[in-house]
């Protein structure tokens, strides 16, 4: 499976970015896709995952520090996943990657849950 992660950038506090994660190679349904973020120095952090198809219904989990603020999507039609982030801090300030899965239960919350990562889409918010 390849990862291409896209939309970061420089943005104000406040405001608002969508992230976009095309997957390749794989049968996209069948994965969880996670979003993480790392600063420089830090561990690569949890930021927010949403199931592989379980019938009909997928499920989102959140980090505390994002939870109301983002909301993952994904479109299996496209093979994408996405990241809305609304109300954006400095603190979310931070490389983010997207990450596929086959994986379910706590694993959902660690790197180690995940076989395949993207590149890493910077995104910067100025106070």
């Amino acid at each position: 499976v390849q990862l291409q992660a896209s939309g970061g950038g420089l943005v104000q506090s406040g405001t608002s970015l969508r992230l976009s994660c095309a997957a390749s190679g794989g049968t996209f349904s069948f994965y969880a896709m996670g979003w993480f973020r790392q600063t420089p120095g830090k561990e690569r952090e949890f930021v927010a995952t949403i199931t592989w198809s379980r019938g009909s219904a997928y499920y989102a989990y959140y980090a505390d520090s994002v939870k109301g603020r983002f909301t993952i999507s994904r479109d299996n039609a496209k093979t994408t996943v996405y990241l809305q982030m609304n109300s954006l801090k400095p603190e979310d300030t931070a490389v983010y990657y997207c990450a596929a899965g086959q994986t379910n239960g706590r694993s959902y919350y660690y790197t180690w849950g995940y076989s395949y990562w993207g590149q890493g889409t910077l995104v910067t918010v100025s106070s």
